[in-house]
């Protein structure tokens, strides 16, 4: 396909966000009759999901101590029902599993999942958490656990092959694809801050709207449109200036060289997707060296698109803040810098001995090569979704980006002008207003 000339809406990305955006557009389009997706271009720089989405560990889940983000989700996990053969969506559910120190927040969790009508379980108390997991895996042998909340939706989707699933729905409402486009640029109107048209190297496309679903590359297009460096947060009512708006962190996750079927439950079947905290002490499952005796968590399910047992651990800041000396490119495998290391595995591959008897003695079964990657974090790691230079809608995930399968779908909203009582949290705006998302106990900088 030749690139065009002019199109009304040019879509950057074919991540996750990008192309469900395109998708949930045309069907609105039609639907209002205005047009069809040929109306909707979607520009890519390198294929689908090659960025954070193609790496992306693909849980999808409603597990949240804030009260936005947990809403988001569970309307997520509804687009997520909607076709779960196209988007490789597999429903198996979600356990966190936590210590004391976490007990009070995941409690608040479960209470606010009720009201939501989200359908979930509770378990307290170190004996009732015990024999729970234990009658879902008889060698559950994690310490420090006094709760477990088993979300009964949700579970995860297989990266890729649900971007070609979407690729495909947005293609059949008449979506114009290009990959191979990279953006250098935007135009702008002589009387206005209006974006007229987008520049690549392949020439530049006029539009009447933008949307930047870029994950990683977010505050490279940031930049690009001159928006600010450094914003002013107001916290239990003062107001700290110049804090930087984007800081990078580093993503770690690996893959377990076994049959996937190795972490089946008693009853035969494939288990939620686990996620575990616990501030118990970790040692090295070789050597039986203290690794950590600080809070520590990780997460994993069996996964046949990963050939094996896939998950990660906490992240990691990188760089300075305001993304100072970060590359993003090359990206995930690619890059030289950012990639899991040993101490990765080895720290990864003792916490799933922690957890199950199974796992001991498995460390040398962790596949090696390159994997990881970046995200670029807001400064207080929750999305921003908003409208900047009257016509350019910013999707800015701060790396919760896979799950949210249903942001688009509202990003399509907003863009035809219905506003989404569920993104009107993540705006801009919210630094300097002090209207902030409260902070859990858990180790995670997007939990």
């Amino acid at each position: 396909m030749s690139i065009p000339d002019k199109a009304d809406f040019v879509i950057i990305g074919a991540g996750i966000h990008g192309l469900s955006t395109a998708y949930h557009l045309a069907t609105k389009l039609k639907a209002q009759g205005k047009g069809d997706g040929s109306k909707i271009l979607v520009i890519e720089k390198d294929s689908i999901a090659a960025g954070a989405t193609g790496v992306a560990c693909g849980v999808v889940r409603n597990n949240y101590f804030q009260p936005a983000m947990r809403e988001l989700m569970a309307h997520s996990v509804e687009v997520w029902e909607t076709d779960p053969k196209a988007y490789h969506y597999h429903s198996v559910g979600y356990m966190q599993i936590s210590p004391e120190c976490m007990e009070e927040d995941v409690a608040s969790i479960y209470e606010q999942q009720k009201n939501i009508g989200y359908e979930s379980e509770f378990i307290q108390g170190k004996e009732k958490s015990e024999k729970y997991m234990k009658s879902m895996f008889s060698d559950w042998q994690a310490k420090g656990i006094t709760s477990v909340l088993h979300e009964k939706r949700g579970g995860y989707a297989n990266n890729t092959s649900a971007m070609y699933g979407l690729a495909d729905k947005a293609g059949h409402e008449g979506v114009r694809l290009l990959t191979g486009v990279t953006v250098k640029g935007f135009q702008y109107g002589s009387n206005s801050d209006a974006v007229t048209a987008v520049d690549t190297d392949k020439g530049s496309i006029k539009c009447d709207q933008v949307i930047i679903g870029a994950g990683p590359w977010a505050q490279s297009f940031w930049n690009m449109l001159e928006l600010p460096k450094e914003v002013s947060i107001k916290s239990n009512g003062a107001m700290h200036e110049n804090i930087p708006m984007w800081q990078y962190w580093f993503l770690v996750e690996g893959v377990l060289n076994v049959d996937p079927n190795f972490l089946k439950t008693e009853d035969g079947n494939m288990p939620p997707v686990i996620h575990v905290d616990t501030d118990a002490p970790l040692y090295s499952d070789d050597d039986k060296s203290l690794i950590t005796d600080k809070l520590w968590g990780i997460y994993y399910k069996p996964d046949f698109h990963f050939g094996g047992i896939q998950g990660g651990a906490s992240p990691y800041k990188v760089g300075k803040p305001g993304g100072a000396g970060i590359e993003v490119d090359p990206y995930g495998p690619s890059s030289k810098n950012f990639v899991i290391d040993d101490n990765f595995a080895h720290m990864w591959t003792s916490a799933l001995a922690f957890c199950h008897k199974r796992f001991e003695g498995k460390s040398h079964l962790f596949k090696k090569g390159a994997t990881g990657g970046l995200g670029c974090f807001t400064p207080d790691s929750f999305p921003v979704f908003d409208q900047f230079r009257e016509n350019v809608y910013m999707i800015a995930d701060s790396n919760h980006g896979y799950k949210m399968l249903g942001v688009g779908k509202l990003v399509a909203d907003e863009v035809l002008g219905e506003k989404s009582n569920l993104l009107e949290p993540f705006r801009f705006s919210r630094y300097e207003e002090g209207k902030l998302h409260p902070t859990s106990n858990s180790p995670f900088p997007w939990s």
